[in-house]
């Protein structure tokens, strides 16, 4: 368990007088800043400006939520899509029901996957139709303060969504209609015949528990590609099938185990989407020195960020200079850039930085000082 003493409250020294005068150029444009850098080992602030003050954070909220999930579910944690029905022989008797439990990665490729264990248990025929319980959540599909982001760029969250509620990489208008569409074509390509008659069945029982990755794959991905839909997915889990609840969870996570109270982790959502959302450097660097000195879960949630220039796919930010000295996860909204993460400078010593802008800012106010840093 990690006492709060441990996040060392990131003890502040007098900052040095770069930072200073960028967060006063930043002011001077009208764009707030929160920034600071600090030691990994000792937790001294070696530069920082506004380090306490709270900004909307964007996608940098997600480091606050997966670390609290791996630290609370584990790494080897997996989510369970269950399949009931009626088998009699080798054939259902009446419908196949798939209940989600919040897997955010049942994709195409899975389905094909479970339809392989299916037939494996006998399963050759259906005299229903495919049916979907989506009882594990509650109805509401979009996050608390979404009204006025881009909430149109993230998907309704249901318990059992098929291909992030996309098809071709577009969202999908009807997506339980999607998923029960897409399950049937696939149970049917793979030998499963699905009859869809008006059948006839007595009490179903569990046929099947398909399991989803283990958590510490899921927040690679949710954190190598910023991935709201996964991160939601897994916060209305947290919170029992409910957004205010899971967000409470992280909440109560950090009260308890850092000292932060809701004061400082105040979001309304766990993908950093609502602009209602406010977190302060500091926090973000509590957060980030926590992690890395967890020698239960902090291996998976480092390995979760983005690394400059050691990637296999691209990196919008392309620096030789910079390769594998920096750790990130980046975050943007509309009037925000932030950016939060490990850097090791050229004398080898690794450091915690954190920066959140509000205000008309650009991508290039933010690493112009994490290349100072790194420097």
């Amino acid at each position: 368990m990690i006492r709060p003493i441990l996040a060392c409250l990131l003890l502040a020294l007098p900052a040095a007088a770069d930072l200073p005068a960028w967060g006063r150029r930043m002011e001077a444009r009208s764009v707030r800043a929160s920034a600071g850098l600090w030691d990994l080992q000792t937790g001294k602030l070696l530069e920082g400006y506004e380090t306490d003050r709270a900004l909307v954070p964007a996608s940098t909220t997600k480091v606050l939520s997966t670390y609290a999930l791996l630290k609370t579910w584990k790494p080897d944690y997996e989510i369970e899509t269950e399949v009931w029905g009626d088998l009699r022989g080798s054939t259902v008797a009446g419908d196949l029901v798939f209940k989600g439990g919040g897997d955010p990665l049942l994709t195409s490729e899975r389905i094909w996957l479970l339809a392989e264990e299916l037939k494996a248990r006998g399963v050759t025929a259906v005299k229903g139709r495919v049916r979907l319980d989506q009882s594990a959540f509650d109805d509401q599909h979009f996050g608390n303060g979404w009204e006025n982001t881009s909430a149109n760029t993230t998907p309704p969250v249901l318990p059992l969504s098929v291909n992030f509620n996309r098809d071709r990489g577009r969202m999908v208008s009807e997506p339980e209609r999607y998923a029960a569409d897409t399950l049937t074509r696939i149970l049917r390509q793979d030998g499963i015949v699905i009859e869809g008659a008006a059948a006839e069945a007595g009490e179903p029982r569990k046929l099947l528990g398909f399991r989803s990755p283990p958590l510490r794959d899921i927040v690679g991905g949710i954190n190598k590609f910023s991935n709201n839909f996964m991160i939601e997915m897994l916060v209305k889990r947290f919170g029992g099938g409910t957004w205010p609840q899971g967000v409470r969870q992280i909440q109560g996570f950090y009260s308890t185990m850092l000292g932060l109270g809701p004061d400082k982790v105040a979001i309304t959502d766990g993908s950093g989407l609502s602009k209602e959302n406010r977190l302060s450097a500091r926090t973000l660097a509590i957060v980030l020195r926590a992690a890395w000195h967890d020698f239960e879960v902090g291996p998976e949630m480092v390995g979760s960020l983005k690394i400059i220039g050691g990637e296999p796919f691209r990196l919008h930010i392309k620096d030789a200079a910079l390769a594998r000295r920096i750790r990130v996860k980046t975050g943007h909204l509309n009037g925000v850039w932030s950016a939060c993460g490990y850097l090791q400078t050229r004398d080898g010593k690794g450091h915690v930085f954190a920066i959140i802008l509000n205000g008309d800012c650009a991508e290039s106010d933010v690493w112009d000082q994490i290349r100072a840093w790194a420097d």
